[in-house]
């Protein structure tokens, strides 16, 4: 569910302007969707919410950001109302999305706070360009502003998803719904842009407004609820609390966090987390080699991997493991060794994601590594389109190969090819009408076994 453009608006609402959502996500033909709304109505301002720059998959790249030129392209047909581009795409490449779209302005940031200052500032004939988190093009170069922004001012921590988006139609697809309890990150791993979006230090929920807002959404009749924190379980003693909370209240709820950090996960925090609800967690270790992971600056160690599984192995809570091959001082040695993990830590039941080659984007470490080490060429201007790092020493050929065998001998594995199948919002929309619960990935072994038997080699 599209949380910030929901939270958006809502901000925008309260701030005294009237607000439609557009939600393109489930039409068929979004540019017939687009101009018909345009042909009744007659915005003052209009705001394009872009999550995603491309889909990360090296193997099958699709380029999002793309279907963004056509729908601007309709607008300026239809309006001569300024356009205004937010989401996290747009923070990560700013300049280049604005050059691309030729989008008026581009919210860097907290935009149910920025964007209806933005608007405030239109709307009186002032000019803009003095506000916080607010960029643009100017005499042919990027002009921005990347002043502090308080978030959670405005007490805007759950929106009312019903008043804005056909909630059934994400739920009857098995969506969750999308919850924050901070933002920030200060983990400094190599190819991430969640610094440059959200800031380098912790802006923490306060717990009793989360565990407010959680129930809430239950009130509401939505029981699937994720925490997509860039790191759930950090810092320890906020998540804890949380988990804590929410265990105490009993609210109904079925949590999940697919962002959990090895460093943090003890039997403490997991038997509080099966109390409060939870009912699946994703650890994102990227790799179970010391070389690969300080080469990626996890800031943790194999042996830190290791011990989260072992922790793991002591509970009932079902569990996603996601792996990033071919980073820098990835080798087929430290391939064996992430391989010879995932074989031996890994339950039957549990689900290991692999994901070949990293996203470089620009001013990350990994584009200046990637630069170093002659793998990229291209300036930042070019890298809209999906480039990818794959360690130097690796042979590309072997390293799908060696992936594909270890796919086909491992129901409990994934990897993009398996979240990319033509026919899972199907599947999805079947579970969902047959009662199946979300996450959907805890039934990968029996999934892949039925699809085997039915001839297809998933």
């Amino acid at each position: 569910m599209p949380l910030g453009a929901c939270m958006v608006a809502e901000a925008a609402e309260r701030a005294g302007h009237r607000v439609r959502v557009l939600d393109l996500m489930f039409e068929q033909n979004p540019l017939n969707t687009l101009e018909s709304e345009l042909n009744t109505s007659n915005p003052d301002f209009i705001g394009l919410s872009v999550r995603n720059i491309d889909n990360n998959d090296m193997q099958n790249p699709v380029a999002f950001f793309k279907d963004l030129k056509p729908l601007v392209d309709i607008i300026r047909n239809k309006t001569s109302a300024p356009v205004v581009l937010g989401g996290a795409a747009v923070s990560v490449m700013p300049e280049e999305l604005l050059r691309y779209t030729g989008a008026n302005w581009a919210v860097l940031g907290d935009g149910e706070v920025i964007f209806s200052k933005l608007l405030s500032a239109l709307s009186q004939g002032e000019n803009p360009g003095n506000l916080p988190g607010i960029a643009w093009l100017e005499d042919n170069g990027l002009k921005k502003n990347t002043g502090a922004v308080d978030r959670f001012s405005d007490g805007c921590l759950s929106p009312d998803f019903h008043r804005w988006i056909d909630v059934h139609a994400y739920l009857s697809r098995l969506s969750t719904v999308p919850i924050q309890t901070k933002l920030g990150c200060h983990f400094k791993c190599i190819y991430c842009t969640y610094r440059k979006i959200e800031g380098h230090d912790y802006r923490l929920r306060d717990p009793e407004a989360v565990i407010d807002a959680i129930q809430n959404l239950a009130a509401a009749g939505l029981h699937d609820i994720e925490f997509v924190d860039n790191v759930f379980n950090s810092p320890y003693d906020h998540a804890l609390t949380i988990c804590e909370g929410l265990a105490g209240i009993q609210s109904g709820v079925r949590l999940q966090s697919l962002e959990l950090n090895p460093l943090f996960i003890d039997d403490t925090l997991l038997t509080v987390m099966e109390h409060a609800g939870f009912v699946g967690i994703g650890i994102t270790v990227e790799s179970a080699s010391d070389a690969v992971l300080d080469g990626l600056q996890k800031g943790f160690t194999a042996k830190d991997v290791y011990h989260a599984a072992q922790v793991i192995k002591r509970h009932h809570l079902p569990c996603l493991w996601i792996f990033m091959l071919g980073g820098p001082g990835e080798s087929e040695v430290t391939i064996k060794e992430t391989l010879r993990f995932a074989e031996q830590c890994i339950r039957p039941k549990d689900v290991a994601f692999f994901n070949i080659g990293i996203r470089i984007y620009p001013g990350t470490e990994l584009e200046h590594r990637a630069r170093e080490e002659g793998v990229l060429a291209i300036s930042p201007g070019e890298m809209l389109e999906p480039v990818f790092y794959v360690s130097p020493v690796l042979d590309l050929n072997c390293l799908t190969e060696t992936m594909q065998q270890t796919m086909a001998a491992h129901m409990n594995y994934i990897n993009s090819n398996t979240i990319g199948l033509s026919f899972l919002p199907a599947m999805n929309r079947l579970g969902y009408r047959f009662g199946v619960k979300s996450p959907l990935w805890r039934h990968t072994r029996y999934i892949r076994r039925g699809l085997r038997t039915l001839g297809m080699e998933v």
